[in-house]
C-alpha cells in the first residue's frame, strides 16, 4: 500500500475545548462509547462505565507514578534556569540524570545552577545528541533527586495547559499534583514525566464497583517520556522516527493476557496497549520472571492487535502518534479506521467534548 500522508491525522481544534482543568470529580468526565461491532457511538459519563464491562474483564492499567520533575534554579550569576528530569542517566557515578534545560545554549559542559534554598547544586557534565544534558547532582544532607523533587519541583504539565499567578489561586488548579495522578499511581514507580491520562477517570469507589462486578485489574508500568507530545512533522506516517520508552510487565499481568482467557483484555489508555503489543510482538508465552524492556514499537493502519480487545482512551492531538494508534485500533488489519476516527472526532468536537490530559474520554469495544 502507499505510504500514509500525516494530513490524514491532522484535524482542527477549537481552542475552548482543549481542558485546562480537570472535571471536578474524575468519574463526571464525559465518555464517547464506540461499538465496532455495530458502528454506532453513544454518550455517557465515566462513571456510567460498569454497564459496558463484564464479570471476568481485565483492565490493563500503567501504574506509572508522575515525578514533579521541573525544577527552577538561578546560575552564580543570577540567570534563571529550568531543569527538567528525565531518567537517571546511565554510565554515570552518583546522582546523574539526563535532563532538559532551559536556556540551553547558555549553560554548556561545567556550567553550575542551585536552586534559592540550596537544596540542590546542578553540574552540566554532558550534552547530548538529542539537546539533554546529563546533570550531576549533590544534595543537602545527600538526599535523593527523586526526593529533593518531590518537596521543590513542578508538576510536569503538558505544554497546552497553562498556569498563571491568577489561575493558580483556584483550588481545582492548585490541586494538580493529586489530579495529575490516577488513584492507583504506585509511589514505587515514580518514572513517568507525564501521566497516562486515560486513568485519570478512575475513582477508588468506582474501581470497587468494578471489582465487585468480577472485572479484574492487572498492572504494568511504562515510563511515559516526552516523546509521546512529539507530533508528526514528516509528510508521511511511515518516515517518523518513533520515540522509545521503558517498560515493566509483572508475571501476572504477563499470565494474564494469555488463554485461558475469562473475558476481555481491556487498555487503560494507549501507554498500556504500546506496552502490550510490543510484548506480544516478540513472546509467545508468559515469562517465568518480571520483563523490563524498551518499547520501540509504532502503532498505525493498518495493524493487527495481538493483546488488546477494547480500549479505553482520552482524545489525542492533531498529528500525534496516539491519534494514529486509535485509528488503527478502530479498524484492526485495515485502514478504515482513519475515516472513521475522523467522523468520531468531529463528532465529539461538535458536542463540545474536552480534549488532551484533562479532557474526556472514549471506550472503544
Amino acid at each position: 500500500m502507499p505510504p500514509l500522508s500525516a494530513d490524514l491525522f491532522d484535524y482542527h481544534l477549537p481552542a475552548h475545548l482543549v481542558a485546562q482543568t480537570p472535571a471536578v470529580r474524575r468519574d463526571q468526565s464525559r465518555l464517547l462509547v464506540v461499538d465496532r461491532a455495530t458502528h454506532t457511538t453513544s454518550h455517557h459519563t465515566f462513571a456510567d462505565l460498569p454497564q459496558f464491562l463484564r464479570p471476568g474483564d481485565t483492565l490493563f492499567r500503567n501504574n506509572a507514578s508522575v515525578l514533579p520533575a521541573r525544577l527552577h534554579a538561578r546560575r552564580p550569576t543570577g540567570g534563571q534556569v529550568e531543569c527538567f528530569l528525565l531518567r537517571p542517566a546511565e554510565g554515570y557515578a552518583g546522582q546523574t540524570w539526563r535532563c532538559l534545560i532551559k536556556p540551553g545554549k547558555k549553560l554548556p559542559v561545567g556550567a553550575t545552577f542551585s536552586d534559592e534554598a540550596r537544596a540542590f547544586i546542578g553540574e552540566i557534565v554532558a550534552r547530548e545528541p538529542d539537546g539533554s544534558a546529563c546533570v550531576r547532582f549533590t544534595t543537602a544532607g545527600d538526599e535523593s533527586v527523586v526526593t529533593v523533587a518531590n518537596r521543590i519541583g513542578e508538576v510536569p504539565l503538558p505544554p497546552y495547559i497553562t498556569r498563571d499567578a491568577t489561575a493558580l489561586a483556584n483550588p481545582s488548579i492548585s490541586a494538580d499534583r493529586e489530579r495529575y495522578q490516577t488513584v492507583y499511581a504506585n509511589p514505587a514507580r515514580q518514572v513517568a514525566v507525564a501521566a497516562p491520562t486515560a486513568g485519570l477517570h478512575f475513582t477508588p469507589e468506582l474501581l470497587a464497583t468494578l471489582s465487585a462486578q468480577g472485572v479484574h485489574a492487572a498492572d504494568l508500568t511504562l515510563h511515559v517520556g516526552l516523546g509521546t507530545f512529539k507530533p508528526i512533522t514528516t509528510d508521511t506516517i511511515e518516515a517518523h522516527a518513533i520515540h522509545r520508552e521503558l517498560y515493566e510487565i509483572p508475571v501476572a499481568t504477563q499470565r494474564a493476557l494469555f488463554p485461558p482467557l475469562t473475558g476481555r483484555r481491556i487498555a487503560v489508555g494507549t501507554t498500556s496497549v504500546r506496552t502490550i503489543e510490543d510484548f506480544l510482538a516478540t513472546h509467545s508465552a508468559p515469562l517465568d520472571h518480571p520483563l523490563l524492556a524498551e518499547a520501540g514499537i509504532f502503532i498505525y493502519p493498518p495493524r493487527p492487535f495481538r493483546g488488546i480487545d477494547a480500549l479505553i482512551t482520552n482524545f489525542h492531538q492533531p498529528r500525534s502518534t496516539l491519534l494514529c494508534l486509535v485509528a488503527a485500533f478502530l479498524a484492526p488489519d485495515s485502514t478504515d479506521g482513519i475515516a472513521w476516527l475522523r467522523t468520531i472526532y468531529a463528532e465529539a468536537i461538535a458536542r463540545d467534548y474536552r480534549f488532551f490530559s484533562y479532557g474526556d474520554a472514549m471506550l472503544i469495544l
